[in-house]
């Protein structure tokens, strides 16, 4: 496995784990306060089954990021990333001022996809 293959593979496993864990712990183990505080300023208190069912989203796209022929869950993740983003700007602004914040995570998580992207190796018929 050559150094840019492993490069690829830290890349798409980080992300993987990444989604993985924010979707099982904080929105299916326990509802953390912050998604707590995201539904509410969605006016969705008491839609904890939303948080459960982003959980399930997540937990779905970290399997995909770990499909080795699989580029596009790439595409998805730095989208989900930067739209989630976006959303507490707007939505709760405070959150952004927070340690371990949505602002040093996303951002470090898109430039994991851009990172995985261009370390992508050519499949059969595709130009380097």
């Amino acid at each position: 496995m050559n150094r840019l293959h492993q490069v690829h593979w830290l890349a798409r496993a980080s992300l993987a784990f990444v989604f993985a864990y924010h979707g099982l712990v904080p929105k299916l183990i326990v509802l953390s306060p912050g998604e707590q505080v995201l539904l509410q300023a969605h006016g969705l208190a008491h839609a904890t089954w939303l948080s459960q069912m982003a959980g399930v989203a997540e937990l779905a796209l970290a399997a995909l990021l770990l499909l080795p022929r699989l580029a596009w869950p790439l595409l998805v993740a730095a989208a989900v990333l930067l739209g989630l983003l976006v959303d507490v700007a707007i939505m709760q602004p405070a959150m952004l001022v927070d340690a371990f914040n949505p602002v040093s995570l996303n951002v470090a998580g898109m430039a994991l996809c851009a990172v995985a992207w261009l370390s992508r190796q050519p499949t059969a018929g595709q130009h380097p």
